[in-house]
């Protein structure tokens, strides 16, 4: 068994830290606190529920220099974008306290005379949190808060090359104040996590990972009757019809496909045109990707830093490589650069087909693979010819023809005319191989909540 896992700088190939990795006694300790924590949150009002988390967003903003450097030196996030995730994490937390009430207010079904009843949301327990580094604050925060806010416990496993921000995030709850635990974190090996899904202390798991892991995390949760909440990315298509305003269209698929590296699980990964617009497209996409300004993420110039892991440039450049050897013409990028750290150029390929590694298989780096589309019509096919359905984007100037054409696109969101992003506003999940549940807004928040019916009748 490990005793300790090591952050690497992806800009620099330098290691940064060393981070220990728990074993039994001390993952028991800290189920142990969360479980105890729990016991007394979970009859706390709605009211000081609010104020811890307006306290939360505070502190996240008191910080936001030091964690945003953090983000940047642990996965290479360009550190403008890593200080605009902290922000988005401050705008969560205050969202859920200002909204709280209203999101977790007793529902009274009309029973017609029959007595009353009464819906209330009731938090579980603690819930085990398996989450991924290319957002190492806001992915965590996506679900914790609003686990938390209903009343739960949270107990949160990271990804290892993100263990530092792990713990500024233990930091800052308790810097907010909330009860000693309540917030805990069990670095540890793959085995003595799934084996925390027998503990009846630990209600249920949130995963945002691969397929694999995903399916395997819930399987365990299955076997024990837990619930679980899976979030494993997607292939997210990006369809732009003949009659979309081309300019913005352009622009749209460039930061959808590129930003944080193209490690996003929404991001834009097969990008669909029309025919008759394809050519005029292409050029213009491959113009503002290779106009991107990539370098030293502690740079505030730079746009796109370095990939976070050498496995995952390795995994990509295959994928890359498979889909050319299948016919794919790679129209800019394509190769490893020489040099120190794990950076990849803007990629862009076209004649590809649904059957190669860049469609078929999750592409979780700078890689665009633009396909032809015959009309809106063999646009859908193609974007339903997945096994993914996370996320998906529309652009055409018939808002109508949207509303018809958007619920037949298998996905969990569909944005017209804009790229698909998270809001604590709007629920974000997806179906078949991304996964089921939702996060955020009322959704994500009764997740893990008891839907408990009170019926009193005369």
């Amino acid at each position: 068994m490990r005793t300790e896992a090591i952050s690497i700088n992806p800009a620099t190939g330098e290691e940064i830290a060393c981070h220990p990795v728990l074993d039994g006694p001390a993952i028991e300790r800290t189920v142990a606190a969360a479980s105890a924590a729990f016991a007394g949150w979970r009859t706390t009002s709605v009211e000081v529920r609010a104020d811890a988390f307006r306290r939360l967003a505070d502190v996240l903003a008191l910080r936001r220099e030091a964690l945003a450097r953090l983000i940047t030196l642990e996965m290479g996030k360009p550190i403008r974008a890593a200080g605009a995730e902290v922000d988005k994490c401050a705008r969560l937390a205050r969202w859920y306290a200002d909204n709280l009430a209203d999101l977790l207010a007793d529902e009274t079904p009309d029973v017609d005379g029959d007595g009353k009843a009464v819906v209330s949301y009731l938090p579980l327990g603690v819930v085990l949190a398996v989450m991924p580094w290319n957002f190492p604050l806001w992915q965590v925060l996506r679900a914790a808060v609003p686990i938390v806010c209903a009343g739960n416990g949270f107990l949160l496993k990271h990804a290892d090359n993100v263990q530092g921000s792990a713990w500024a995030l233990a930091e800052c709850f308790e810097a907010a104040d909330f009860p000693p635990g309540l917030f805990g974190v069990v670095h540890a090996d793959r085995a003595l996590i799934a084996g925390l899904l027998a503990d009846p202390r630990i209600v249920g798991v949130t995963v945002t990972a691969g397929v694999t892991a995903g399916a395997s995390l819930a399987g365990e949760a299955g076997r024990h009757v837990k619930k679980s909440l899976l979030e494993l990315g997607g292939s997210d298509p990006f369809i732009v019809l003949a009659d979309a305003d081309l300019d913005r269209a352009v622009a749209a698929a460039v930061e959808a496909r590129f930003q944080n590296c193209g490690q996003v699980c929404i991001a834009a990964k097969r990008i669909i045109v029309a025919a008759p617009i394809m050519d005029a497209f292409v050029a213009r996409f491959v113009e503002a990707a290779r106009a991107i300004r990539r370098g030293d993420p502690l740079d505030p110039a730079t746009v796109m830093g370095p990939m976070a892991r050498v496995r995952a440039r390795a995994e990509l450049d295959d994928q890359v490589r498979r889909s050319v050897a299948m016919g794919a013409r790679v129209l800019l990028g394509g190769e490893i650069p020489d040099g120190p750290g794990t950076y990849y150029p803007p990629t862009v390929l076209v004649g590809v087909t649904t059957d190669m590694p860049v469609c078929a298989e999750e592409t979780f780096g700078p890689v665009a693979a633009i396909m032809s589309a015959a009309g809106a019509e063999d646009a859908v096919r193609i974007a339903n010819d997945s096994v993914f359905g996370l996320s998906a984007a529309l652009w055409t100037a018939d808002v109508e023809a949207a509303a018809r054409l958007a619920p037949r696109i298998e996905a969990g969101a569909v944005f017209v005319n804009g790229m698909s992003a998270s809001d604590p506003r709007v629920p974000i999940g997806g179906v078949k191989q991304s996964g089921y549940g939702r996060e955020l807004s009322h959704f994500g928040l009764r997740e893990f909540c008891n839907a408990q019916l009170r019926w009193v009748r005369p």
